[in-house]
């Protein structure tokens, strides 16, 4: 086994349990070579270079630790399981997935687990697990300190969120859904493929298939008046993506073309910034090593 984790993970649960995880994989009969990534695209290198000597990849650390594992793994082309061990300030993906939340529970879910082959998004030319976003709150992730996060978990993104929300900017773009157009301008846009976001139920929650080859998404419209902006926030609250100012979405390819260039976040950290994005789907791309309800 491969063990690949992020010592600077915003919780510290792995680092009080370290030894209880270990000894779980080497109870289970693994030889485990341990590896702290020493930068946030440590883990994509070490994947793409060792990984293929090894029968399983299991990686500690949040949805960004997890994210440049998977890349390794897209980039490489590799085809050994993965396991995941969240630690981190919110762990969307973990929560989808039913992965426990405390260190050792996940690594014994890890060993007695079957692949679950996954689908992995791809905005231009970098790699996602479970979401992609631009607008409003979707920078909230990479741009809340890390001791924030560690401190107030997913609660910091709601505040770093409300700090911003007085001026709201908007993006100018027409947006391909598996061929259909819609345009106009946009204040938020997201495509995903989880039942939590930012650490919340995602409003695309309903009707998630992890192995479907179809994302969900949902895009808001620019606003007007105050009123306009009430009507959203309480649709987000309750899940009503039938309100007027939002788009909702589910689909295989997605193309948006921005009149400026426009931020996206993916998997909670910087995605870069683009006029035209593309995003695409790969079906079943990645075996995750997770215990499914039907063999629980």
């Amino acid at each position: 086994m491969l063990f690949i984790m992020n010592p600077k993970a915003g919780r510290t649960t792995l680092k009080n349990s370290l030894v209880d995880v270990l000894e779980v994989f080497c109870n289970n009969d693994y030889d485990v070579r341990t590896y702290l990534t020493k930068s946030a695209d440590d883990a994509e290198r070490v994947v793409a270079e060792e990984g293929a000597g090894y029968d399983v990849i299991v990686c500690a650390g949040g949805d960004g630790t997890l994210g440049n594992t998977v890349a390794g793994f897209m980039k490489s082309g590799l085809k050994v399981p993965l396991g995941y061990i969240p630690c981190g300030s919110t762990n969307d993906f973990a929560r989808s997935m039913e992965i426990p939340m405390t260190a050792v529970e996940a690594a014994e879910m890890v060993v007695k687990a079957e692949p679950f082959s996954i689908d992995i998004g791809s905005l231009n030319d970098k790699y996602f697990v479970y979401v992609a976003a631009f607008g409003v709150f979707s920078d909230t992730s990479y741009a809340t300190p890390q001791n924030m996060k560690n401190i107030l978990g997913h609660a910091a993104y709601v505040l770093q969120g409300i700090k911003s929300i007085a001026n709201i900017p908007s993006y100018k773009m027409k947006v391909t859904i598996d061929g259909e157009t819609q345009e106009g301008e946009f204040i938020f846009g997201m495509v995903s493929n989880s039942v939590s976001v930012g650490g919340f139920k995602s409003i695309t929650r309903k009707g998630v298939e992890f192995d479907d080859g179809l994302f969900e998404g949902v895009l808001i419209r620019k606003m007007k008046t105050p009123a306009d902006l009430e009507r959203v926030i309480r649709a987000l609250l309750t899940g009503d993506i039938s309100e007027k100012s939002m788009i909702s979405f589910r689909a295989r390819d997605v193309l948006f073309e921005a009149e400026d260039p426009v931020a996206w976040t993916c998997d909670g950290e910087f995605g870069g910034e683009y006029k035209n994005t593309s995003i695409d789907i790969h079906r079943r791309a990645i075996d995750l090593l997770v215990v499914q309800e039907s063999e629980a």
